[in-house]
């Protein structure tokens, strides 16, 4: 028989924060950049900018600050009679606080608390969109899914399940109109081939989140935003052997 055709998507929020180096890391490029300091060549301030100016002041005090970052004090532009040595910032207060902006914590609220709701959550870790829908009066965990229906392309489908399912206030883009992944669910039954009920193909498509935020219908009971190890603890072990490898490990 005929197979029944759905389409499912694979909705990404790509990682917010750069993931965090190893300590070999952070070694190597600390010394790559001491290496890179001590070789490179010294940057004309004297044409750049006016002598005894604010703006040279400022410069030179950032320089001592990235100087005693790669050697330590008493180097480069810190010595004594190194150009404008004697600036303080307190001479620079005229500047405004433009210096003072903090980053934001690598570890969220929402990792605290446990909210898997958050698309600030887990920020240097690729998250996908995974609701929870009632089948046979069970409640199970998938992406996003619909029935193709009659003339309707693959991609037409994916893109009307995510507005259907979860809702207009997302910000998406579906990366192709090629399906990434096919996952096949053959029904469990007794009868013939003629007679058995037909399987169902489900084609996943990539999207990746810009803004916004799921707004479920009332088909949906649940949503969250999980990694990939998470959404192996939710779905059941045949529907993960069928998607693992569509998804990223980081």
């Amino acid at each position: 028989p005929r197979p029944n055709l759905h389409t499912a998507v694979i909705l990404n929020r790509s990682p917010i924060l750069t993931r965090t180096p190893t300590s070999f890391e952070r070694a190597y490029y600390a010394y790559q950049a001491r290496i890179q300091r001590a070789l490179h060549n010294p940057f004309p301030h004297d044409f750049y900018f006016k002598p005894g100016s604010l703006l040279e002041s400022k410069f030179n005090l950032k320089e001592r600050k990235r100087d005693r970052k790669a050697f330590g004090p008493g180097f480069g532009a810190d010595h004594p009679l190194a150009p404008g040595a004697g600036v303080t910032a307190q001479n620079l207060n005229k500047f405004g606080r433009d210096d003072d902006e903090t980053p934001a914590p690598r570890i969220h609220a929402s990792d605290v608390n446990g909210d898997v709701k958050s698309l600030d959550r887990k920020g240097q870790r690729n998250l996908y969109l995974l609701i929870q829908q009632k089948t046979d009066d069970a409640a199970v965990w998938k992406f996003p899914e619909t029935a193709v229906v009659d003339n309707e392309l693959l991609h037409e489908s994916a893109a009307r399940d995510l507005r259907a399912i979860c809702g207009e206030a997302m910000d998406t883009w579906i990366v192709s109109h090629k399906p990434v992944g096919l996952y096949e669910i053959h029904p469990s039954t007794t009868l013939t081939d003629a007679a058995a009920p037909p399987k169902t193909c489900v084609f996943f498509f990539k999207a990746h989140i810009m803004a916004g935020q799921v707004r479920p219908g009332e088909s949906v009971t649940d949503f969250a935003w999980l990694t990939k190890r998470e959404i192996s603890e939710r779905v059941n072990h045949q529907y993960w052997d069928g998607i693992k490898d569509m998804l990223s490990d980081f």
